[in-house]
């Protein structure tokens, strides 16, 4: 097992990082800009917040080291990781931008919004009661959010360019682990009310619903994203084992979940294609439960050194506030698949986004 150490890289270390960094966005920016695709918009949970809960009053933040030990300049920014997020690698591979800034951050330009922002909000779901747990936007609050940007992008530069820019955009959504994990298996009050079957349909109307309002505000290209391997995040490990410290395997139970609701929420994004035909929209599933369990497996030689335990602290519990400046932290966060007990490194977001860039792919083409 690798040493840990306080937050704090020597230089010659600082630089291995800093290559690591450069080879692997340079893996992924390989397409010059071009007017087929004109921002990016992104609405969901932490696997796609890049800040917009510093705004917002709630314990669920990540603007603070060691998040962000890998980012530029080393800064902490509310992204749940050590570097980039896969929505970052997006909006950069496409040629939007090279980050993709939270709505909420009150100093974004015109210029800045109009090439697209991210709606997200760490610890919220698609069941409404999963943000009034952690106190988080709601992905309805979230669309209101869209709605009120395109006012203000309209009131900027009139109502056709608005509606060219929402037309040609590419529209993100991942969410769910909360609602499961969270909502579901810890607390019981969904449980009295739902069998698993029940709550994993009640989750998909919210998501069919989601997906109508985007195509009723103007989206025309749309990707929806499974859950992961939930039995395999380090905090369900630690907290559904006898023995945490020495049985380390993935929870089958919570995985299996996970995986059946991807089946039903990809054959509902074949059945939504036929009802959003209409609008000439297209939308697209992403699958992040396979590339992440092969990780973990380590098939076709991932190079993981740990894979049941993240970066930060113990790697078993720890996220948010108690994955802090006093947490001890790895030396080399490419060598693990999570950075905290949830949430995935920089490596693991690139790795999942090569994965599905066929996926992206087909989104940009006309």
């Amino acid at each position: 097992m690798e040493p840990r150490h306080k937050y704090s890289l020597p230089p010659f270390l600082c630089l291995s990082v800093f290559f690591f960094i450069a080879k692997a966005e340079a893996s992924v920016k390989q397409r010059p800009f071009n007017n087929k695709v004109s921002a990016a918009f992104v609405f969901g949970d932490s696997t796609v917040d890049p800040g917009n809960n510093n705004y917002v009053e709630t314990l669920f933040r990540s603007n603070f080291p060691p998040y962000g030990k890998d980012f530029k300049d080393q800064t902490p920014t509310g992204r749940f990781t050590n570097g980039n997020l896969s929505t970052d690698l997006v909006a950069s591979y496409i040629g939007i931008k090279e980050y993709l800034p939270p709505y909420l951050d009150p100093t974004l330009s015109i210029e800045e919004l109009m090439t697209g922002v991210s709606f997200a909000s760490a610890g919220s779901g698609f069941d409404p009661l999963t943000p009034q747990i952690s106190s988080v936007v709601s992905i309805p609050k979230q669309l209101e959010y869209f709605k009120e940007y395109k006012k203000r992008l309209q009131s900027a530069i009139g109502k056709k360019r608005m509606e060219d820019i929402i037309n040609k955009a590419v529209f993100l959504v991942s969410a769910g682990t909360n609602d499961f994990v969270i909502n579901y298996f810890t607390l019981p009050i969904r449980r009295k009310d739902y069998t698993v079957s029940a709550y994993q349909q009640f989750i998909l109307q919210n998501v069919k619903r989601l997906v109508q309002d985007l195509g009723d505000e103007g989206a025309r290209r749309i990707a929806v994203t499974g859950l992961p391997p939930m039995g395999c995040l380090p905090v369900v490990i630690t907290l559904n084992s006898q023995n945490a410290i020495l049985e380390r395997g993935c929870i089958e139970k919570y995985s299996r979940v996970g995986m059946e609701y991807n089946q039903m929420l990809q054959n509902e994004v074949n059945s939504m294609r036929g009802r959003l035909a209409h609008l000439s929209a297209k939308i697209f599933y992403i699958d992040i439960f396979t590339p992440l369990v092969d990780m973990i497996q380590g098939v076709g030689k991932q190079d993981f050194d740990e894979v049941s335990h993240g970066c930060c602290g113990s790697g078993y519990l720890e996220a948010g506030f108690l994955c802090n400046p006093g947490s001890y932290v790895c030396v080399d966060a490419s060598k693990y698949v999570f950075f905290d007990s949830i949430h995935p490194t920089e490596i693991t977001y690139t790795k999942l986004f090569i994965a599905n860039r066929p996926v992206v792919d087909s989104m940009i083409q006309d």
